[in-house]
């Protein structure tokens, strides 16, 4: 299971990312009422069970930008050119439903993150024609399924380009950012865009620095990029890969209301029969209930308090309990088939 926690900011630092744990149970916060322009017609919106979970589009980019992208120690990728190069040619293969699939096969199908790693890196002819490079190299992977995938994939990546490269598990970000940083027991490492860049900011600025990422993947690149040369580290290109927040929805209730996206939903769901779960800080969080409110105009009849993207909250959604609910875009739950 995905053990990478993400912390739902507060309303008045507005920082990045959403979504910390709590205990489960209910509460109300506030429901709409019938609007205009709305498809609905007073319940349609309501939950409705089934197995398969489908992430709606976040379409106005509410969440913040959290794809895939490779960390490296700047001296290590200087004087190793075909080493950034390879990690490059994952980001350009590498796809968010990639992720749920390789997640599904370790966490469900009990596969290892190595032969998943090694299968999908074949499957996708990642080795094919890349410039060479020698010499050691050692990949920091965090202590969670996607990060231990991700560090084989760079891996075996950068053999294929004529690297003696190995994965070393690793800690938290503030063990690993440094290690990466000083470049002599890790060189590289799969990361998170937005999160990486916010943590680098605070380190850089201070803890109340203002937060330079967002939505928008190439703004936080360039926000992200002088940050990491003062901190000895380069990044390559982002992939479209990103495990990031999300709402998830029933397939039926989304067939049924013909939705792909946010927007989508809020039209067809003006008349607030919607039930939202999620965390118990939700309701006061802006990337959370707020947020889809004040960035999608959507209307809510009730919130439900679970946890943060885990088992109770695609049980609620899955069950029939809650109509949409918070999961991360990447959770292997949401393998199709």
């Amino acid at each position: 299971m995905r053990a990478r926690s993400l912390i739902l900011p507060s309303l008045a630092a507005a920082a990045v990312l959403v979504a910390g744990c709590g205990q489960s149970g209910s509460s109300g916060s506030g429901g709409g009422t019938a609007s205009g322009n709305s498809a609905a017609s007073g319940d349609a919106c309501k939950p409705v069970a089934g197995d398969q979970l489908v992430v709606l589009q976040d379409d106005k980019h509410l969440q913040n930008a959290d794809n895939v992208i490779p960390a490296l120690n700047a001296q290590f990728a200087s004087a190793n050119p075909a080493a950034l190069a390879a990690l490059n040619a994952v980001s350009k293969k590498l796809t968010t439903d990639d992720l749920v699939a390789m997640n599904h096969a370790v966490d469900v199908e009990r596969k290892s993150a190595e032969d998943v790693a090694a299968a999908w890196v074949s499957d996708n002819k990642v080795g094919d024609g890349l410039e060479k490079g020698s010499g050691a190299v050692a990949v920091g992977g965090a202590n969670f399924t996607e990060s231990t995938v991700l560090a084989n994939v760079y891996a075996d990546v950068l053999k294929a380009a004529g690297f003696d490269a190995t994965v070393q598990s690793v800690g938290s970000r503030d063990v690993y950012l440094p290690a990466l940083e000083e470049g002599s027991q890790i060189q590289a490492f799969p990361e998170y865009l937005s999160t990486v860049t916010e943590a680098i900011n605070k380190q850089v600025n201070g803890p109340d620095a203002q937060a330079v990422a967002s939505g928008d993947v190439q703004k936080t690149v360039q926000a992200l990029t002088p940050l990491a040369q003062q901190k000895g580290l380069t990044f390559g290109n982002p992939s479209d890969a990103a495990d990031q927040n999300a709402f998830a929805v029933t397939k039926k209730l989304a067939d049924d209301l013909k939705v792909t996206t946010l927007s989508e939903l809020a039209k067809a769901c003006g008349d607030g029969s919607l039930v939202l779960g999620g965390p118990p800080e939700c309701p006061t969080r802006p990337y959370c209930q707020p947020g889809l409110q004040d960035t999608y105009g959507l209307k809510f009849a009730s919130f439900t308090e679970l946890d943060a993207g885990g088992p109770l909250t695609k049980a609620a959604i899955q069950q029939g309990k809650v109509s949409i609910g918070l999961v991360f875009s990447s959770d292997g739950a949401l393998a199709q088939g």
